[in-house]
């Protein structure tokens, strides 16, 4: 391999877990029968996304030496998505989330990340994971919220972008993994000047520049689904001059808006659909918008193909499980007039 050649098309970074998600739609969590076992975390969901639309994508993220670590390394290698970057960490425990699905509004979630793997990855393991030849990096916000994977995850941006590699940060914003939720913002606004694409929904944005904790509420349990108060345009413009190439804000059934230093706006609509479970929209989106990027397409059309596998998920029961094949939602978006 000459050092212009690429081994993967995209490396994600962070979180990966078994996610257990309640059996019966519309069931309070105090009174959910019996719980479907998949597999999640933002990273992951993405890596398993690219796979299915058929790019060669890597997991750098960390398992525990237990019997849930091998129940997501067995999904993984089942979906060819690359495991050699994703480290059996003993004396750890696999990450784990449990999930209630009460459309239209309600989706409360617990996770179990005490001594988790992937808060583990140190700057060993990404010195050995082969950033300079990837053709993308992404990066979840969680994996900056603590040692060893926040330093960890800093230098594996300056490498990519020492060596023209675009990286990739999705916001990522679970309240509840931070010391203090103001943290956050502090780290996520240092790791984007080395970010090339940021993407984020309204209220992650807002939350890069949280400067009080009373501008943050959560209901029903709902860590993935904040409310936050703030200036929601002094807090783009604060992200664009920190020298990033472009802003993608997901907004749910409305699709998705595209901001430029330039001060270029562009709205992208979605795919109106029935929805059945949110948790995990955000995450296909990034996948489908990765698979256009290193395709060459224009912002709009990446994100529009990152709505349509958005839209697709949103219909099904989970997250990574029920990602979307390339040849399946390249017929949906046809179906629905094109891009």
């Amino acid at each position: 391999m000459n050092k212009n050649e690429k081994l993967y098309d995209v490396i994600t970074y962070g979180r990966s877990s078994i996610d257990l998600y309640s059996q019966e739609v519309g069931a309070p969590f105090e009174e959910i029968p019996g719980f479907h076992a998949f597999v999640g975390g933002s990273p992951l969901n993405i890596a398993v996304g690219c796979s299915r639309l058929g790019l060669n994508a890597s997991l750098l993220s960390g398992v525990g030496k237990d019997k849930v670590g091998d129940f997501i390394l067995n999904f993984l290698k089942n979906e060819n998505v690359r495991t050699e970057n994703v480290w059996v960490i003993p004396g750890t425990r696999s990450s784990a989330v449990l999930l209630g699905i009460e459309p239209p509004d309600r989706f409360p979630l617990v996770y179990y990340r005490d001594n988790c793997a992937d808060s583990q990855i140190n700057i060993d393991q990404v010195l050995k994971a082969g950033i300079e030849k990837s053709r993308l990096f992404e990066v979840s916000g969680t994996a900056l919220n603590i040692e060893p994977t926040r330093s960890a995850a800093f230098l594996a941006a300056e490498i990519a972008r020492k060596n023209d590699v675009p990286v990739m940060l999705d916001l990522d914003f679970r309240a509840d993994q931070w010391h203090d939720i103001r943290a956050f913002g502090v780290t996520a606004r240092a790791f984007m000047r080395n970010v090339n694409v940021v993407l984020g929904t309204e209220e992650e944005i807002l939350a890069a520049y949280l400067s009080d904790e009373s501008q943050l509420s959560i209901s029903h349990q709902q860590i993935s689904a904040p409310e936050i108060k703030g200036n929601i345009d002094e807090a783009i413009q604060g992200i664009l001059h920190l020298g990033v190439d472009a802003l993608i804000i997901k907004t749910g059934s409305r699709g998705a808006v595209i901001y430029l230093p330039d001060g270029t706006i562009q709205k992208v609509p979605g795919f109106p659909v029935e929805v059945v479970n949110i948790l995990g929209a955000g995450d296909a989106f990034g996948a489908g918008f990765i698979y256009g990027f290193l395709k060459g397409w224009d912002l709009y059309k990446c994100c529009r193909m990152g709505n349509a596998c958005g839209a697709h998920v949103v219909t099904q029961l989970g997250c990574a499980n029920f990602t979307p094949y390339e040849k399946d939602i390249l017929e949906f978006i046809e179906s629905k007039g094109g891009f």
